[in-house]
């Protein structure tokens, strides 16, 4: 049998488009393979295990960067020098395929400055990842509760700087996105810190994607797993 993932667009004039991603149980086991067949997928670059492997130095403690939702992140360097960071999902996570899917399929057709930027992906070598942008300042987490003592201080300049930059963030996935993105995971942990302290929202893995006529979704939202509440 043969599956291939199905893509819904819908324009919207002053709107960015990006593709609503459906799949049954059988065209979601074979969706990873098809991901490796394909040269991109949407505006992502297919990266090599290999690859991966030498820029992070075999994924050496010393590289890691943190531990996220599904999986564990990891600083890398490409071959061209560039700085990466290397999301690898967890091989025990029962959702892990799933997640990786849908972040793959929300976020590598929009663009927004306070949004990461998915550089792309890897799905061989029995493993998942994905390589982002990478973000000197680490979460607003690590920078507030880490174990080591960070000189960064949040003045209140700075603090409003990074709730407005999350604000238009959601803002932006909420209303000029098409259809409507809701990232249902906003912490302090998926908030990122580029080297001038501007805010970026990362972790995709549980949003949903709405379809582009509704304006009132609350109602169907259910909050992440092990938690009561339904983030933003």
């Amino acid at each position: 049998m043969t599956c291939f993932p199905l893509f819904r667009w819908k324009k919207n004039s002053g709107s960015q488009t990006v593709p609503a991603f459906w799949w049954n149980k059988k065209c979601r086991r074979h969706a990873v393979q098809q991901v490796t067949d394909m040269p991109t997928y949407g505006n992502v670059k297919i990266y090599s295990s290999k690859e991966l492997k030498k820029a992070t130095r075999n994924f050496c403690s010393a590289n890691k960067l943190g531990q996220g939702s599904f999986g564990c992140v990891y600083l890398g360097k490409l071959k061209n020098g560039q700085k990466v960071a290397i999301k690898v999902l967890s091989s025990e996570s029962k959702q892990g395929t799933k997640e990786f899917l849908n972040e793959l399929s929300v976020i590598s057709n929009i663009t927004h400055p306070n949004l990461v930027k998915l550089y792309g992906c890897c799905v061989d070598g029995g493993q998942k990842m994905l390589v982002y942008n990478y973000l000197e300042n680490n979460s607003i987490a690590k920078t507030l509760f880490g174990n080591s003592r960070s000189s960064i201080r949040f003045d209140w300049r700075t603090r409003a700087k990074i709730c407005i930059g999350v604000a238009d963030g959601l803002s932006y996935l909420h209303e000029e996105v098409r259809p409507p993105i809701v990232h249902r995971d906003i912490k302090a942990s998926n908030v990122l810190l580029d080297k001038d302290l501007n805010p970026m929202i990362s972790d995709f893995g549980l949003a949903k994607l709405f379809p582009g006529n509704m304006t009132h979704i609350v109602a169907l939202l259910s909050p992440p797993p092990g938690d009561g509440r339904a983030q933003p």
